[in-house]
């Protein structure tokens, strides 16, 4: 239950290219490449990892298998 009102939260803010844990924009340099060429890594100042796609201009969060 509790998942279920967190999910569109954390949602909403990714659409808006801010970070789920502390609300912050998420920066636009790019660390380094993931496995797609069009998607790149990007940390946040609280530590948190995102995909940035530059195809789509979407954030999402990185799966541990990926880092």
């Amino acid at each position: 239950m509790f998942k279920n009102i967190i999910a569109p939260v954390q949602a909403w803010l990714l659409s808006q290219g801010k970070c789920v844990g502390c609300g912050k924009q998420l920066p636009a340099q790019k660390n380094k490449k993931a496995k797609s060429e069009d998607e790149f890594f990007v940390t946040c100042e609280c530590s948190r990892i995102f995909v940035f796609n530059e195809k789509t201009g979407k954030f999402r969060r990185a799966k541990f298998e990926e880092l």
